[in-house]
């Protein structure tokens, strides 16, 4: 009998691969190559001691302990909000799951006036500086990493089988026992995937940061770092701004590719239970 090959929808693997490895090559591959390469004219005495300065020391201390702490406040909360919007039926739900992309519709500078506006009038009231401190700096960070976490766990929270949930208090076992057991397991590559999701945007921000987070030495984060070494206006600065920049690009890479490792150990071992 002779066997006809299925024809797809979309075209073969080796159109699709290609064009694949084209469009990524244009917007990332070599845009980074580009900096990889202007990087590789600069010595490597100065290289060191251009990413092991104090002040750029402690802008790569300041923007990946943010921003992870960022990222896990989000991931907690974050799992809350995704719980109740998904599971729970209340007045104005649809607004408030609205709401939850403001930080995706709003520019970032409209998001640091907003941040700035808001929390320079409540630390006026309380008594405590916010603004311009590394506490307004996390405030801005977990703003705009929020809806990351939310919109990952949303589908995932959807799919657990509350069928599951009844077996489980028909067999004894209390709410605690029940999410660590049930609904953890289900939903944990989605909120590995929420924090990575969230902790590389924060990695990246800028817009709304300016605003809010503060800018002496020592206590800007890498993008503002870069920003004022650009602002030199010289070859030595520019080139000690790509040194900073590629140094946070490789990583910012590798904690990443970390965290997509950990998500797929977490995957393979639920698809094995």
């Amino acid at each position: 009998m002779i066997e006809f090959k299925q024809r797809s929808v979309l075209p073969g693997f080796g159109l699709t691969m290609g064009l694949t490895l084209v469009y990524l090559s244009l917007l990332v591959l070599i845009p980074f190559s580009g900096l990889i390469l202007k990087v590789s004219g600069m010595s490597w005495t100065d290289y060191w001691a251009t990413i092991t300065s104090p002040s750029v020391l402690a802008s790569f201390r300041l923007t990946f302990g943010a921003s992870f702490i960022a990222a896990l406040i989000n991931a907690f909360f974050g799992f809350i909000v995704a719980w109740t919007l998904v599971r729970y039926h209340f007045p104005f739900r649809r607004v408030a799951d609205a709401m939850v992309d403001l930080p995706f519709a709003m520019p970032t500078a409209v998001s640091g006036i907003a941040l700035l506006t808001l929390y320079q009038k409540i630390g006026d009231v309380i008594g405590y500086r916010i603004i311009f401190t590394r506490v307004g700096l996390l405030i801005a960070l977990t703003f705009i990493g929020l809806p990351f976490v939310v919109r990952t766990l949303q589908p995932a929270i959807e799919d657990v089988e509350r069928e599951l949930e009844e077996v489980a208090a028909s067999l004894g076992a209390n709410r605690w026992k029940t999410f660590w057991r049930v609904i953890f397991p289900a939903v944990s590559p989605a909120l590995i995937t929420g924090f990575a999701m969230a902790f590389a945007r924060a990695l990246g921000e800028y817009g709304s940061v300016i605003f809010i987070a503060g800018s002496k030495a020592g206590q800007r984060i890498v993008s503002l770092e870069i920003v004022e070494k650009l602002n030199e206006n010289s070859p030595e600065g520019d080139m000690r701004a790509v040194a900073i920049a590629v140094t946070m690009l490789g990583a910012s890479f590798l904690l990443l590719l970390c965290i997509n490792l950990v998500q797929t150990w977490m995957n393979r071992r639920y698809a094995d239970e």
